[in-house]
């Protein structure tokens, strides 16, 4: 990553956190948004000549606080008594409220975002696109729903606030429960989006998936007996072990097979794994759906091998999860487990029996992949254009090209 880059990342990174404390004092996102941004383009333009400063996050801080501050002064359309009370509580960075249990500011905002007014759909997208730092793109392409669509959601959602009159303001620990499914969610999904980008030239994004393990962690202590929340720490925590051996030294992908199981973070799978069991002894025999996908990253981590992974134990959970929490992703992952479990063939029937996942890389890329193991070179082929035509990341770019190339048949010419 080249200066440029490093400096946008870091602004990038700050500027989330920024906005949720930005929030919290000011009561207004709109408000927040533009000045946060504000601030954001002046730093691009001056640190690179003055430097960074010692502390990014408070320069960032005060630059969007008093940039608040003129936006209000400006604002004609408020009355003065408004914008003089909104000025005083931007010039200031008060503690959160000594009643709330939730004290940290980004997990503050992320409960206010997930506001029972709006849709479920709604709520997780309105807080990855907020606070997440994700663009309208890669959350439309996690939630496998088309752009527009995705766009048009987080419009009502905003004017549903703005109609309503919601306020922007951490809610009473009664209504933390009603939240939390939505909460979970939103963590997981900015989780989703560190562990596997879906554009751009890296694979992993680490400070998605450090921010999601470290929210998911506060969860955990504010409440210490949610299955579900014990659940979805340890999946982030199995998940997050394999980081280190997913791309090599060159920045390409690693299939699981060939990752370095020794290089795996046993520490956190450790932890995972007692995480997950004691999930289970709360649960009472009624696993939610990050239990059953901690379950299933248990026993790839646990696995001595590839070879020696329990795949029919993993079809088993998938067909649970499944039946009590069905999404497209989840019917995928569990026609690739088949595929493991009882042959490429039995894995491609699977496969070919799912709809509505022509659009995403990881339908054709798995179909790919049976179909090379069937010998069927040249359908492969088609499998691996079919998935480039779809968005990818660098890595997985450079990854299904070499595939393609490796099932061609021969004396074909190259489409690339």
């Amino acid at each position: 990553m080249g200066p440029e880059a490093a400096l946008a990342e870091l602004v990038r990174v700050e500027g989330r956190r920024v906005l949720a404390t930005l929030t919290r004092t000011l009561g207004d996102l709109r408000l927040a948004e533009d000045a946060v941004g504000d601030a954001v383009v002046v730093a691009l333009r001056r640190w690179p000549v003055t430097g960074v400063p010692y502390n990014p996050r408070a320069w960032l801080t005060v630059a969007a606080r008093n940039r608040a501050v003129d936006i209000l002064r400006r604002e004609a359309r408020r009355p003065a008594k408004e914008a003089e009370h909104v000025a005083d509580a931007a010039a200031r960075e008060p503690d959160p409220p000594p009643d709330s249990v939730v004290r940290d500011d980004l997990l503050r905002l992320v409960f206010t975002c997930c506001h029972p007014a709006l849709a479920r759909e709604a709520q997780v997208a309105l807080s990855l696109r907020t606070l997440g730092g994700l663009s309208t793109a890669e959350i439309a392409h996690a939630l496998l729903v088309p752009e527009a669509t995705l766009a048009k959601r987080l419009v009502r959602a905003k004017a549903k606030i703005a109609a309503a009159h919601i306020p922007y303001r951490v809610p009473a620990d009664h209504e933390l429960p009603d939240r939390l499914p939505a909460v979970l969610a939103v963590v997981y999904g900015i989780f989703t989006q560190g562990h596997k980008a879906t554009a751009g030239e890296a694979l992993v994004r680490v400070d998605l998936c450090d921010e999601a393990v470290r929210l998911a962690r506060l969860l955990a202590e504010l409440m210490p007996g949610e299955p579900e929340v014990l659940g979805l720490l340890a999946l982030l925590l199995l998940t997050d072990a394999r980081r280190a051996t997913r791309v090599d030294d060159a920045g390409d992908l690693v299939l699981l097979p060939d990752q370095d199981r020794d290089r795996w973070d046993r520490a956190r799978i450790d932890e995972g794994t007692a995480l997950a069991t004691e999930a289970v002894r709360r649960a009472g025999g009624i696993a939610g759906p990050y239990l059953l996908q901690a379950l299933i990253a248990g026993l790839h981590a646990t696995a001595p091998s590839f070879a020696a992974t329990p795949w029919e134990g993993i079809v088993a959970l998938y067909e649970q999860l499944e039946r009590a929490h069905p999404s497209p992703v989840v019917a995928l992952n569990r026609a690739a487990a088949v595929g493991e479990a009882r042959g490429a063939a039995a894995g491609l029937a699977a496969l070919d029996a799912l709809a509505g996942l022509h659009g995403y890389h990881l339908w054709h890329a798995t179909r790919a992949e049976q179909l090379r193991r069937l010998g069927r070179d040249a359908e492969a082929a088609g499998a691996y254009t079919a998935a480039l035509a779809c968005p990818v990341t660098e890595p997985e770019r450079r990854f299904l090209e070499q595939r393609r190339r490796g099932v061609r048949p021969v004396g074909s010419r190259s489409s690339s």
